[in-house]
């Protein structure tokens, strides 16, 4: 048993309907999601490593990590993926008043839009999974959809060995998963050993992969 919470708990999915917690249960399709990108060490890799497989997902990008690789977003884009907002500086919602957390988050979207022009989605993921009452409102009002997670790999913790984090990943998926691995350093190692392992298993199930 892990000591966390690997997978959303239904009372909070329906506390908070509002935002995406998982889709449809479509014919055996996952939703791949990352987290914290673009990172040129790991971002790479693993649009080389979903190309493999002919999977798609989608990349919740830190505004600020945009502005500084915008070739990386840019490819992220080309290659038929969705990119999400995930704000410019990784903000904590709960430890930061609404109208910074409002301006911080469209900074992030202008950055998005300013290195993809025309580009129509408004996916936001609140970094850490912590967002106030009056943000989300605010956001929501703004035109951007929310979205959560039903599965997190805790691909980022080093207390965790890279078995464990694909162990996570298998034991907890199911249709219409919405799951969360990083693109960031500080998950490289396990997130690299997990996700190829993760997308051979279910790809040989016949599941397919899609972006939100």
């Amino acid at each position: 048993m892990f000591r966390f919470p690997v997978k959303t708990p239904k009372i909070v999915q329906r506390l908070f309907p509002k935002y995406l917690w998982k889709k449809a249960f479509l014919d055996k399709t996952i939703y791949l999601t990352f987290d914290d990108g673009p990172t040129p060490e790991v971002t790479q890799w693993t649009l080389n490593t979903l190309k493999q497989f002919n999977a798609k997902a989608t990349f919740f990008c830190i505004g600020d990590n945009v502005r500084k690789y915008p070739e990386i977003a840019i490819k992220v884009h080309e290659e038929g993926h969705t990119i999400g907002n995930h704000t410019f500086n990784h903000l904590k919602g709960w430890k930061i008043n609404t109208d910074q957390y409002i301006e911080n988050t469209n900074l992030a979207q202008e950055q998005i839009l300013k290195t993809i022009p025309n580009y129509s989605k408004q996916l936001f993921r609140p970094p850490y999974g912590k967002i106030k009452n009056k943000q989300a409102k605010t956001l929501i009002s703004q035109g951007y959809k929310i979205v959560m997670w039903t599965v997190i790999s805790y691909d980022w913790d080093n207390s965790l060995t890279k078995e464990d984090c694909l162990d996570i990943t298998l034991k907890n998926t199911t249709n219409g998963t919405i799951i969360v691995f990083h693109d960031s350093l500080k998950a490289k190692e396990n997130m690299m050993y997990a996700l190829p392992k993760f997308l051979d298993y279910y790809s040989k199930k016949g599941y397919t992969f899609k972006a939100l």
